[in-house]
């Protein structure tokens, strides 16, 4: 699961901080059975190997999804990432969505 943090983290009011969306989110991987990466646009909140900071986050989502092989899923609303991406997720979930079952 790759998941648009910035996107996510914004889908809702207030906003959930950066650690918040970290730790929700990884627990409901753990829970749900997922691999996880967290993409940021900036620096992450803390070093991690599933958390991935970058200057432009759907930039970096796109050269990721480039390299997965076999299934996996979007987090993200962006309609402009989702047509950069293509048909290669399994699954797309917005990130209104996401961030209230999470």
């Amino acid at each position: 699961m790759v998941v648009d943090a910035e996107n996510v983290r914004r889908s809702r009011w207030p906003n959930l901080t950066r650690e918040e969306l970290v730790a929700r989110t990884r627990e409901w991987a753990t829970r749900e059975g997922h691999e996880l990466v967290i993409v940021f646009d900036g620096p992450t909140p803390e070093e991690a190997p599933d958390l991935v900071g970058s200057g432009n986050a759907d930039d970096a989502i796109v050269e990721l999804a480039a390299t997965i092989d076999g299934r996996w899923w979007l987090v993200s609303s962006d309609r402009d990432l989702r047509l950069r991406v293509g048909d290669r997720p399994e699954r797309l979930l917005g990130g209104g969505s996401f961030v209230r079952s999470i």
